[in-house]
């Protein structure tokens, strides 16, 4: 006769492979199977394929963003340095970043000094993003994150990074307005990141 089990076993999750930087450069196309990946605090996480409320988010903040600060210094998808600690085991790709110089001053990854702000669009991954992205750019020292919940419909703006934490993190509804720290002069109407 069967016994119930009321002695588990403590927690222990299975070993990670843990990834560096080195090692996810050498990998290839082969071996990744074509799939989107970006490197955070050693493990890889799948960019995954994109719904269309993420995909006119991101196209509408970049459009928005472009016009306060210009063109040359908005990129999308781009992958950026973190703090030195952090730097061998994370490469992430923020959804869009904002430079302080033209894009034609980097020959590789920008570091947080470069920075202007990092924003995420967030629709399946606000968790992630509003945890361990945060805490990750803020141990950067990277000065203004923006966070857009897609589904909540407000942009959750992070700033003043210190001791690897935001101090300030505020929600803006669709109706308020944002400025970033760099452009103050120019304000977004949080619902025109939305297309609906």
């Amino acid at each position: 006769m069967p016994t119930a089990v009321i002695d588990l076993p403590l927690k222990i999750d299975p070993p990670r492979k843990r990834w560096t930087r080195a090692e996810y450069e050498s990998l290839s196309e082969e071996a990744l199977g074509g799939e989107r990946l970006e490197l955070v605090e050693g493990e890889l996480i799948s960019k995954m394929g994109k719904k269309r409320p993420h995909v006119n988010a991101v196209t509408l903040l970049q459009a928005w963003l472009m016009q306060a600060f210009g063109v040359r210094f908005v990129n999308a998808e781009a992958p950026i340095d973190v703090a030195p600690e952090d730097n061998p085991s994370s490469e992430p790709e923020p959804d869009i970043i904002v430079t302080t110089r033209d894009l034609s001053h980097f020959q590789s990854n920008p570091r947080p000094a470069d920075l202007r702000l990092v924003a995420e669009i967030a629709d399946t991954t606000l968790w992630f993003d509003l945890n361990t992205k945060a805490r990750l750019y803020a141990r950067a020292g990277i000065a203004e994150y923006w966070v857009v919940d897609v589904s909540g419909r407000r942009m959750i703006v992070h700033r003043d990074p210190r001791d690897g934490e935001y101090r300030t993190v505020a929600a803006y509804g669709a109706d308020e307005r944002v400025a970033p720290l760099a452009a103050p002069g120019s304000d977004l109407l949080v619902r025109d990141v939305f297309a609906d």
